[in-house]
């Protein structure tokens, strides 16, 4: 239970939203921002995501609206929130418009890729919180749509992403036309250098609050990593999915021709799949997640643009194809699941040449992983008898519904004229055919042994090196559909070779599963202006097939390995 204390803090309206949410308890930055000590004083608000910051902002600005004098039919606010992305924008203002509801007042959202007509009859309604993305609130401000000199305090969310996607001429644009008599906070997961510089120009006196700090161990969140050849990753997906196809799923891709490609797979297979990717127009980024939330679709692919930029709390499973830039992109990405106490999975799936690397990520993210092995076509099957019997064996009532009249009397002439042995038999497989694909073929590596060893700094190398970095790994659309590494042999395929020693790998082999791995198409993309995900590619003509038969070949039937082909030596 939330303590006399807090609640006495928080005030009867405040404590009643809660209490109408189901909130027992509060985070422990939630509960940090509500010392008395911080009242009326600039807040840097360092949490780890999932911590709970976004009700922190709203338990920030209550001092500001709670004095709030009665304004009707102006859009003059008296507090606003800056977000990063659309995503984050909406979510910000869903979480106070129900916190302020018994103070009845308004919080209005002005985001990119909206509707103005909307926004301005919004505004028209005189809200006391404005909660906007940096681009369009400077449209609204050289509309003079927004009256900014009543606000008394300005918070800035994620403030580390808003630098990180290129909004430091915007926030300046913006300081300037609020008042000099104001609160200003910054909530972020990090403050590096470039953010504490920007503190240290637009606070006064800020008091540094710490709830979860970054790297601390989030106890309800479990991370394995598997290892897969890149020629595997989609694969590799493909059977997780299948393991589990309860599970609600986010996978992050690294561009959005790869969202494209792995949408337009996954959903020719039968699975509910929607994506998230920044050239989406709002509305339909609106609906995909709207799907999601509700659980009409299991499975979202999505960009970065979702890492900072949605807040779901039933997503029971992050998949992180090949490792992310920073342990700071890793922990927002896993953190969009485990929160608000509910267990979650984060998987990274990534290739044996990237472990190094990799491994001082996670280091640097403080997670306890564990190595597991992709489930094979076996253990999913395996699965899939077990669930069958059991939901075959249950009751009645635990199954959910009763057994019509009907049922029961082709049951008994069944038992009575045919073979019940047969008869069961062409029943079970064609419950177990019904609506699943079938797994796929993943050629299985296993962990080195010795992990202390990679963590190592590595040798320069003496051989000099084209054009400088490697490139970015990406889904090729052209050819065969699949994820190339960011070292590349001969026809662009990942390599043994560029391998850490250590790694013991099964032999070479060539399975037919991988043609089963197609682009049916996806439209034509270019690079995000501001948060750099895209990578160009071309629309591929579409098949006259149905988009959600599942495909399926021989080998992707059986499951099973390829023979094996005569070595061939490498030059």
């Amino acid at each position: 239970m939330i303590s006399a204390a807090l609640l006495d803090r928080l005030g009867p309206q405040l404590a009643a939203a809660l209490e109408a949410k189901g909130y027992t308890q509060l985070t422990q930055v939630q509960e940090a921002v509500l010392d008395p000590a911080l009242q009326g004083r600039d807040l840097r608000v360092s949490s780890q995501t999932g911590s709970g910051k976004t009700l922190a902002i709203g338990f920030i600005l209550r001092d500001v609206l709670e004095k709030r004098p009665a304004r009707e039919g102006a859009a003059c606010p008296s507090a606003m929130v800056i977000a990063p992305t659309r995503e984050l924008a909406k979510q910000v203002e869903a979480e106070l418009s129900w916190l302020y509801a018994p103070l009845r007042l308004r919080v209005a959202a002005v985001t990119g890729g909206a509707s103005y007509r909307d926004e301005y009859r919004a505004l028209a309604a005189g809200p006391a919180i404005v909660v906007a993305t940096p681009g369009r609130l400077i449209d609204h401000l050289q509309r003079n749509s927004i009256d900014t000199s009543a606000v008394r305090a300005l918070a800035l969310d994620e403030a580390d992403r808003m630098l990180d996607m290129g909004f430091r001429d915007a926030l300046e644009a913006i300081f300037e036309r609020m008042p000099s008599e104001r609160r200003t906070h910054l909530v972020s997961a990090t403050f590096p250098r470039e953010v504490q510089a920007l503190a240290n120009r637009v606070q006064h006196d800020p008091m540094h609050v710490e709830g979860t700090r970054l790297g601390a161990a989030n106890v309800d969140i479990e991370h394995i990593v598997h290892l897969v050849d890149p020629e595997y990753f989609e694969a590799a997906i493909f059977n997780l999915l299948l393991a589990d196809a309860e599970a609600q799923t986010l996978i992050f891709a690294r561009t959005r021709a790869d969202v494209a490609q792995l949408t337009t797979e996954f959903s020719h297979a039968g699975f509910p799949v929607s994506s998230l990717s920044g050239e989406m127009q709002q509305n339909a980024r609106n609906r995909a997640l709207e799907s999601f939330k509700r659980g009409d679709t299991r499975v979202l692919i999505a960009t970065d643009v979702a890492a900072r930029g949605i807040d779901v709390q039933n997503i029971t499973r992050v998949i992180q194809v090949e490792v992310p830039h920073s342990a700071d992109d890793y922990t927002h990405r896993s953190g969009r699941t485990g929160r608000a106490g509910r267990k979650g999975v984060s998987i990274l799936l990534l290739a044996p040449q990237r472990m190094q690397r990799a491994l001082r990520i996670l280091q640097r993210a403080g997670v306890q992983f564990r190595f597991d092995a992709v489930p094979t076509p076996e253990s999913i099957r395996k699965e899939r008898e077990a669930r069958l019997l059991r939901e075959l064996h249950a009751p009645e009532d635990e199954a959910g519904q009763k057994i019509g009249k009907r049922f029961k009397a082709m049951a008994e002439r069944l038992m009575a004229e045919g073979d019940v042995e047969a008869i069961l038999a062409r029943l079970l497989q064609r419950l177990e055919q019904d609506g699943l694909p079938d797994p796929r073929y993943v050629r299985p590596i296993r962990p080195p042994a010795d992990l202390k060893r990679l963590l190592q700094p590595a040798a320069p190398s003496k051989k000099p090196t084209r054009f400088g970095a490697p490139s970015q790994g990406r889904f090729q659309r052209g050819g065969r559909g699949k994820f190339e590494g960011e070292s590349r042999g001969r026809g662009g395929r990942f390599e043994e070779r560029g391998a850490p020693k250590g790694f013991a790998q099964a032999p070479k082999e060539e399975s037919p599963a991988r043609s089963t791995a197609r682009s049916r198409g996806g439209p034509a993309s270019v690079g995000e202006r501001r948060g750099g995900e895209g990578a160009r590619s071309a629309p591929r003509a579409t098949s006259g097939k149905s988009p959600y038969a599942p495909r399926t070949t021989p080998a992707s039937k059986s499951g099973k390995a390829p023979a094996k082909k005569a070595a061939k030596k490498r030059t």
